[in-house]
């Protein structure tokens, strides 16, 4: 029988975000499947060109997700089926959303959807140092208090399993001002927060 004591330590940093991720949505509903797939792949044609045109580079597109399916109807009514497309524009320039979504308001109209807007860090190495160094004081506190209630003596660490060091969600982008689809529209990004949780085994001395 194994001896000693595994604790749980888990360690939060937070760092300054870099780069800004967009999704927008084109969607259409059509009496047949053909002309909804159509037309939302003629507006999303649009929108992506008018993004290209505000500088966003090819390596910086992606498409997210494409859905279609018919439309529940009540018994009796003409069939209809939805097509949507979301593009994920991924960039660096934390301070020209609003330009973005004007291009692409203006390339589509009332067709655009947007379903998000999300900060991220593009290179968590250092965090991810720091986060794993404060997960260990922390395991190494508990165990240390733990051995003292049972009367023993902390000893060496003889086994050690990192969690999924993740980025929690946070709130998304927050808008400085009510005006949507307006150009002087601006976000304010958040710290983003980096977590590591480390499951370590200590034996007794």
């Amino acid at each position: 029988m194994d001896t000693g004591v595994s604790v749980v330590g888990s360690g939060q940093v937070s760092g300054t975000p870099d780069i800004l991720r967009v999704t927008f949505g084109v969607e259409q509903v059509a009496p047949d499947v053909a002309a909804a797939v159509a037309t939302v792949g003629e507006r999303t044609d649009a929108v992506i060109a008018a993004l290209r045109a505000q500088g966003v580079q090819e390596s910086q597109l992606g498409t997210s997700s494409v859905n279609v399916f018919q439309e529940y109807r009540e018994p009796g009514t003409d069939p209809a089926y939805r097509a949507s497309h979301t593009v994920l524009v991924e960039t660096k320039d934390l301070t020209g959303f609003g330009a973005l979504l004007n291009a692409a308001v203006d390339a589509v109209g009332n067709s655009l959807a947007l379903h998000g807007l999300q900060f991220d860090i593009e290179d968590k190495t250092e965090l991810l140092v720091q986060a794993r160094e404060l997960a260990f004081q922390q395991a190494k506190t508990k165990a240390a208090h733990l051995a003292g209630l049972a009367g023993f003596s902390l000893g060496s660490v003889t086994a050690i399993s990192e969690n999924n060091a993740h980025t929690p969600l946070g709130p998304e982008a927050r808008l400085s001002t009510s005006k949507a689809y307006d150009s002087a529209i601006n976000i304010v990004p958040d710290d983003q927060n980096v977590v590591v949780s480390l499951q370590v085994h200590f034996a007794w001395a």
